[in-house]
């Protein structure tokens, strides 16, 4: 049954990935990967929520958590853009990307866990 759950997840959070990140990148044009960086984040707050709130229901955990937040984020998309803005001889943007995903993404998800606690327990 868990299996099922986390392909469920998956299954919505796939096209939410895509569908959100062509969106971001379409408003703000391609010089910064802020498509990525948005799902990033936005994973991270919902993983850090499920992990917070349902740390003890494990089909809700693999619907959410593995299921969708695991094909909502991307990490590899994030080590590809900035390689390819390093390529394209700008540091400062790639510096930029590495730095912002990470924190942003620790911070939305220690946000995350602690608003997930504090409703859910």
């Amino acid at each position: 049954m868990t299996v099922l759950f986390i392909a469920l997840g998956a299954a919505v959070g796939a096209p939410a990935r895509y569908l959100t990140d062509r969106w971001i990148q379409r408003l703000h044009g391609g010089r910064f990967p802020f498509g990525t960086l948005t799902v990033n984040v936005l994973g991270s707050l919902i993983l850090g929520l499920a992990a917070g709130g349902t740390a003890t229901t494990t089909g809700v955990y693999a619907l959410v958590g593995t299921g969708f937040c695991g094909a909502l984020t991307t990490y590899s998309t994030f080590g590809y853009e900035t390689v390819r803005l390093l390529e394209s001889r700008a540091p400062r943007r790639a510096l930029a990307n590495a730095a912002v995903s990470i924190a942003a993404g620790l911070g939305a998800a220690f946000a995350g866990v602690a608003i997930g606690t504090a409703v859910w327990h």
